[in-house]
């Protein structure tokens, strides 16, 4: 199976959208957007901010598993 590890984040408050590289061993749950400066969490029921606003799941959900380990 392919990981994909790049994902377009698209901030909600400015719909600044920018690609981001994530990270394989670990949840990102907060990230500032490089326009606004918002900060991201991720949405209720979502495990990061990649899963929430990003183009891309993160790579434990594009593996099946539930969560970020």
């Amino acid at each position: 199976m392919q990981i994909e590890l790049n994902s377009t984040l698209t901030c909600p408050h400015c719909a600044h959208a920018q690609v981001e590289t994530m990270p394989t061993d670990s949840c990102q749950w907060f990230y500032d957007c490089t326009k606004c400066g918002a900060v991201l969490k991720p949405l209720p029921g979502d495990c990061c901010v990649f899963c929430s606003y990003g183009t891309v799941p993160c790579p434990p959900i594009q593996q099946g598993d539930s969560c970020c380990g």
